[in-house]
């Protein structure tokens, strides 16, 4: 009588097996979420991240500039690495091309469209 309760908890005994299904099924919902990860997070990302590097490579000697602080100047100088930007009169600083948010132009449309 032990014996028999201990099979019937571990599912061995009397056909009910527990129906174990096609094991494919369980990955269906996870691929369904990487699809749905993939088209909402990490392909707009990727496409923001290229446009980002086309727009640095795009810099030239006198564009206006905003950096990841905020900071508005125009390039003066550059390098392979490095921009020398002018942010007010004779006040010049070297940062990393990476350091540059965007072209100030677009800034400027977004702060006419919120007035």
């Amino acid at each position: 009588m032990l014996f028999d309760n201990l099979a019937f908890a571990m599912g061995g005994v009397g056909g009910a097996g527990g129906g174990q299904g096609n094991p494919l099924g369980a990955f269906v919902p996870l691929i369904l979420m990487f699809a749905i990860f993939y088209f909402l997070l990490i392909r707009p990302q990727q496409k923001k991240a290229k446009q980002h590097k086309e727009m640095i490579s795009n810099l030239k000697i006198g564009d206006r500039i905003v950096t990841n602080g905020g900071l508005y100047g125009n390039i003066v100088r550059m390098t392979d690495m490095t921009l020398i930007v002018e942010i007010a009169d004779k006040v010049q600083v070297e940062m990393l091309r990476n350091t540059v948010a965007d072209k100030a132009e677009a800034f400027e449309k977004l702060e006419k469209k919120g007035k």
